[in-house]
């Protein structure tokens, strides 16, 4: 159940409303949303103890991924602040002490183990200033997190390559985009039904000079015996490397496996998700809009009435159907995504 909106932060309620109305659309302006709201948190209201801003945090939190709960990209932002809130907690704690007793500090950190010997109780004065800093590097780490994937692409994309892909991801196309300009390659795209954005994504790569054929989703597995890798967006990766993607991607995975065709994803880390998908969980999982997008017209209401259909928006893509996940911070394997979660998110803040 939502809280009741009279418990949480003004801008939270606002946020949550711009988010369901679709005021706030595409993951990394929700994440650059959620991020300013959390720090107007941090920032303007009353706490004394990292304890009492860490339970708002969570609180109002809970209030955004309630309202939304397909964005995951909230909850990974919520719980990144969280993190940034014990790490600069535990620091300025320790140079607090170092002040008063050197040999006091040293012994707890040799027998320390981890967060569970820290008092977050504690009032630590100048750990406001010191948040305030710590989120406001972090919001500049997210605004060069596509420039740092994107220039990797001259790494990945060689000389007269064919490269698949599905839809249109803004990173992708900029992915691509950046690899033109020193070499000549071919991208083939997937349409996407229904929402047909490859029709877009392959008009502003022809645009930019790129040669590019597109395709039905249905030659997909025909044409993939021409291709030399795959090169694809995701809206989440799960805790097991598993991806939350647009409906097609599993199919462009399977036949890529078929033809041991490497499969690369674009990863900005706000996209990596501590949460498994669970075959109980599927309405947190995936969400369904009208097959008959674009096609409403007085011609075909009949059939539209005698008809009903699933439409999911995302695919499940398992870690197996995956080969290197390209980031920020470089190319990793699916196997590796523990450790990047481990480095990025604390295990109690899992489970929010």
């Amino acid at each position: 159940m939502i809280l009741s909106e009279d418990k949480v932060h003004e801008s939270v309620v606002k946020l949550a409303r711009s988010i369901n109305y679709g005021d706030i659309k595409g993951t990394y302006e929700i994440v650059i949303a959620t991020i300013a709201v959390l720090k107007e948190i941090v920032t303007n209201t009353e706490w004394t103890t990292a304890k009492k801003l860490m339970d708002s945090i969570v609180m109002n939190g809970k209030h955004l991924i309630e309202s939304a709960p397909i964005e995951a990209c909230i909850g990974n932002m919520i719980r990144r602040v969280l993190q940034i809130i014990r790490e600069e907690f535990s620091l300025e704690l320790k140079n607090k002490t170092d002040e008063t007793d050197p040999q006091e500090s040293l012994h707890k950190i040799l027998t320390s183990e981890g967060d569970k010997d820290i008092d977050f109780n504690r009032t630590v004065p100048s750990l406001k200033s010191a948040l305030i800093e710590h989120i406001s590097e972090f919001e500049a780490e997210l605004e060069t997190c596509g420039g740092n994937i994107t220039q990797q692409a001259s790494e990945h994309i060689h000389s007269n390559e064919i490269v698949m892909t599905i839809g249109r991801s803004r990173l992708v196309e900029q992915f691509f985009k950046k690899a033109a300009e020193t070499r000549a390659f071919e991208v083939i795209v997937a349409e996407g039904a229904p929402f047909l954005d490859g029709h877009e994504m392959a008009a502003n790569l022809a645009k930019a000079h790129i040669k590019t054929t597109l395709i039905s989703d249905a030659a997909i597995f025909a044409m993939m015996s021409r291709v030399n890798k795959v090169i694809i967006g995701t809206h989440t990766v799960m805790a097991n490397g598993g991806l939350r993607a647009i409906t097609g991607s599993h199919t462009v995975a399977q036949a890529a496996k078929h033809y041991s065709v490497p499969v690369m994803v674009l990863l900005p880390m706000y996209k990596l998700s501590p949460l498994y998908l669970c075959s109980y969980e599927q309405h947190a999982f995936n969400k369904h809009v009208s097959p008959f997008q674009g096609v409403i017209s007085g011609s075909n209401t009949a059939i539209m009435e005698k008809s009903q259909s699933h439409n999911p928006v995302f695919d499940y893509v398992p870690p197996d159907l995956v080969t290197l996940f390209i980031s920020n911070t470089g190319g990793n394997a699916p196997s590796y995504i523990y450790r990047l979660i481990s480095e990025h998110y604390h295990p109690d803040d899992y489970d929010l």
